[in-house]
């Protein structure tokens, strides 16, 4: 049917199957909107999440489903313990990878130096080859870059949506927003601005961590280490008295002798105690430099005696900050040496650094090696190490320090003096609801770990532009001390084609005018507003009063360094509270290599033809076994077991739905004669059953979706390989209870079934939807949880120990067939059964359903001493000839 408000009789299909059942059920879904928020609410009816904007450039991996699929699972249950769910979903626009893939799809470059083009054709379009260089990319207007950005996200937004609506996300896509919108970029701009004004966002020029390949600045959350092989190369540097003798450094970054501004030892080192306080003249380049004392010298690491260039290392930028050391920089922006080195003043060290000016790091220190091999300055052969290399995550070269103004936001990791924001932010990590609780200890350690503060700024173009501009003098210099901000009611702005307050165009970049901040936003920035974006903030606040804070935020493990402590960062700066009370941590998805699956490292693999194979609620299965915050490799068998187990659903349903129309309501049923169901093994059943209710409903309470299915799918399996098959010859009206037994096996099933589809719901939503249809109105996504009460008072005090004796029996009937070889079907002519005292009863109770179950001739129950079960004499007849196939 394609109405949920239709009634349906229990009519199954003849051969009930998941094909075509995603495109059918989303369809119905998208029509009647039933995953929409409604605005009509208070903030106690509401569960808002912040959901993750997925990077909108490229396609979509298996990675992306597992991590959506195990929120969207928390997401469905809470909609069923009747929250009115607010679940928008954005488009992650910005940065990096979408310029990246620009460039290569479209084989163009950005040169903001160049006019806007209208009408603007593309050299190529189509094709992602990451090799694809600058020197072949056509140079475009920024203007023009960005709508080549807009346009090639809009393609794989719809993609993307379309790959979500197939795997069953019960999103609200009337609340969707993209991170480059006008509503993300107000919302940016202005919390920005915020910031500026209570003093927590700042302008500073100062050593900086700089991609070379996509040429900006790069935050530390953003780096990673990557063990590199090098060499520690042992250069001596001549005393000052001419008496030719000599000290060594040892160090992997040769090609920075032209930057050394001093020699550095610790102030306990007995070896270097004299030296401290001498001048000492640098090989090749013959500077002379101090050697002096600092506690972050490390005796036992190379000679104990270190080289402080500027800039190599963190431990390089923390000697010149604290030793107030001169600034000697000779690697530019572009990775190569800079054609100046004014503090070399000798003919000789000029030459020499001549020979650099234009090389790359590699080249340059394989040329400064040969220098100071031919000089004698190094002594001995480079002893190879291998050692961990500073790279942007998104990286393909190390990164490197470069003197940059740029813009900061505070975050407790400037110094000491931010202790007291510091030691905020952990006690806000400490309010979180973490799940996995561990987690929380990843998040205080990464900001108990902090070196600085959040550099927010990038040297890009597709992004949210930093709001401001600068004012200019009647000299023509720029005054980065007279910021200049636009009104509220302005935003959002692009400073490099509109004028701030009080100025016009004519005064761009004139004396006595003003200069824009080219700069943009880093993408976290903006992440970091997720949940005043989505409930937006500056525009609606009602709307943002009935959402936030959120209830949950789910992600991966890797960005609580990134997405959730910046959140909470800029949430707490901002409203001065947590942005979310509960937070799910989803593990990585490993690739066939082992690795972090990842687009950018090219392991991924996508879900699309998984999908099809295995069905969406397959997948869904998959991921729903994975364990919140564990690592978990692509596993396809799980995902067969997921589609056999959403075949099994539709199966036994048909068989539990067979007996006419469709009967009454059984929870409404039951409140109205609990009495309903009187056989002990029914009632065993609705026992075992209200048991695992209980705990699956603690599981996704603790938003455990893992121990949820570990609890329900077991006992479903037991009801539909030995519950059914012991009750179905009474349901069918063939047992001396006569109806009485009938009415009751086929209550039990119907209570049941009911109850296991509302269980599997938020998991296999689609063969959970097609079954309820067969007989309910409405969907099955929109019932309320199941709760145990009526199916304990059903039980009339019996308990589901029953049941488990049951399933005992049956497991011994059934193995003396597979043992001798035989069909199930084959008849027991005689047999003793060996029962336990202890659950005598039970088997007692049952006798008549085992009889009928294993085809039984005269069953002697014997009481015994242990605690199993097990069978003598067993006497089999013939079995039944096969039909001779039509």
């Amino acid at each position: 049917m394609s109405n949920l408000d239709a009634r349906s009789e229990a009519s199954a299909p003849d051969q009930p199957g998941l094909d075509g059942l995603e495109a059918k059920w989303e369809q119905v879904w998208r029509d009647t909107q039933i995953y929409a928020f409604d605005p009509n609410t208070t903030r106690d009816q509401v569960f808002s999440v912040d959901t993750p904007p997925p990077t909108a450039s490229g396609a979509l991996h298996i990675g992306h489903v597992f991590g959506y699929s195990q929120a969207d699972m928390i997401v469905r249950y809470q909609r069923m313990r009747g929250k009115n769910v607010f679940y928008p979903l954005g488009w992650d626009d910005n940065g990096l990878p979408t310029e990246r893939r620009v460039q290569n799809y479209f084989g163009v470059r950005c040169d903001p130096s160049l006019p806007y083009q209208a009408n603007f054709v593309p050299p190529r379009e189509g094709g992602d080859s990451s090799s694809t260089k600058a020197a072949n990319q056509v140079p475009v207007s920024r203007r023009n870059f960005i709508e080549l950005c807009e346009r090639l996200t809009k393609v794989d937004e719809a993609t993307f949506e379309g790959v979500f609506r197939t795997l069953g996300l019960s999103v609200d896509w009337n609340h969707s927003y993209q991170t480059i919108d006008s509503r993300s970029r107000a919302t940016s701009q202005h919390a920005f601005l915020e910031n500026l004004k209570r003093g927590e966002a700042y302008i500073s020029e100062a050593p900086t961590m700089w991609d070379v390949t996509y040429r900006t600045a790069v935050a530390q959350a953003e780096q990673e280490d990557r063990d590199r092989e090098g060499a520690y190369h042992r250069l001596g540097f001549s005393k000052v008295n001419n008496s030719g003798e000599r000290v060594f450094i040892e160090t992997t970054r040769p090609e920075l002798l032209p930057a050394c501004v001093a020699l550095v030892a610790h102030p306990d080192d007995e070896r270097y105690r004299s030296l401290i306080g001498s001048t000492v003249v640098s090989p090749l380049f013959k500077v002379e430099v101090p050697v002096l004392a600092h506690p972050l010298a490390q005796p036992d690491k190379g000679a104990g005696l270190a080289m402080i260039c500027t800039f190599g290392d963190a431990n390089d930028v923390t000697w010149w900050r604290e030793l107030q050391l001169p600034t000697r920089g000779v690697i530019g922006r572009d990775g190569r040496f800079l054609p100046d080195a004014p503090w070399i003043a000798s003919d000789e060290g000029q030459q020499r650094y001549a020979e650099l000016v234009g090389l790359t790091v590699f080249s340059a220190q394989k040329r400064i090696v040969e220098m100071a091999t031919e000089s004698g300055d190094l002594v001995g052969e480079p002893k190879r190490i291998m050692h961990p290399v500073k790279f942007y995550e998104n990286g393909d070269k190390p990164l490197e320090y470069v003197t940059s103004r740029q813009w900061y936001i505070t975050n407790g990791g400037r110094d000491v003096t931010e202790a007291g924001l510091r030691d905020a932010l952990i006690a806000r990590g400490k309010e979180v609801s973490w799940h996995p609780a561990y987690m929380e200890a990843r998040y205080r350690n990464w900001v108990e770990g902090l070196a600085g503060d959040w550099l927010v700024s990038r040297q890009r173009y597709y992004g949210v532009p930093i709001p401001v501009w600068y004012a200019v003098d009647d000299d023509g210099q720029t005054d980065y001390d007279r910021v200049l901000t636009p009104d509220r009611e302005q935003l959002p702005v692009d400073p490099t084609t509109d004028a701030p307050a009080g100025y016009t165009e004519a005064m761009r970049d004139r004396p006595g005018g003003f200069t824009a901040d080219a700069d943009i936003l880093d993408t976290w920035a903006t992440s970091s507003l997720t949940p005043c974006i989505a409930g937006n903030w500056i525009t609606d606040p009602e709307l943002f009063a009935k959402v936030y804070p959120m209830d949950l935020r789910p992600q991966g493990h890797d960005i609580i360094r990134t997405w959730l402590f910046s959140t909470i960062v800029r949430s707490h700066l901002q409203q001065n509270s947590l942005p979310w009370k509960n937070t799910s941590i989803n593990g990585w998805l490993l690739g066939p290599d082992g690795k972090k699956m990842s687009k950018s490292k090219g392991n991924g693999v996508t879900p699309q033809g998984l999908l099809e194979q295995h069905g969406a609620d397959g997948v869904r299965y998959w991921a729903g076994r994975a364990r919140q915050g564990v690592d978990t490799k692509l596993n396809e068998g799980q995902m067969k077991i997921g589609r056999r187990l959403s075949i099994k659903i539709l199966n036994a349903s048909k068989f539990a739905l067979a007996f006419g129309t469709a009967p009454e309501d059984p929870a409404k049923r039951l409140a109205a004669d609990p009495a309903v169901v009187t056989q002990p093994v029914d009632r065993a059943m609705l026992a075992a059953l209200a048991g695992v209710v209980i705990q699956a409903t603690d599981a996704f309470d603790d938003m455990d979706y893992a121990r949820m299915l570990e609890v329900v799918e077991p006992f479903f399996w037991v009801f539909c390989d030995d519950y059914i098959e012991l009750i179905k010859d009474r349901a069918h009206g063939a047992s001396s209870s006569g109806a009485e037994g009938a009415a009751s096996a086929r209550a039990a099933l119907a209570i049941a079934l009911e109850v296991l589809l509302r269980l599997f719901a938020p998991v296999l939503v689609f063969a959970t939807e097609e079954v309820w249809s067969w007989w309910r109105d409405g969907s099955v996504h929109r019932q309320p949880w199941p709760d145990s009460a009526p199916l304990i008072e059903a039980a009339h005090a019996e308990t589901g120990a029953l049941l488990g004796s049951l399933e005992q029996a049956a497991t011994v009937i059934r193995r003396i067939k597979t043992d001798a070889k035989v069909s199930q079907k084959t008849p027991i002519l005689d047999m003793q059964l060996h029962v336990p005292h202890n659950i005598l009863d039970h088997i007692e109770a049952a006798r008549e359903e085992l009889v009928a179950l294993g085809r039984i001739g005269t069953l002697a129950v014997v009481p015994v001493d242990g605690n199993d079960i097990t069978a003598e004499n067993v006497v089999l007849g013939e079995a039944p000839a096969k039909r001779p196939r039509q």
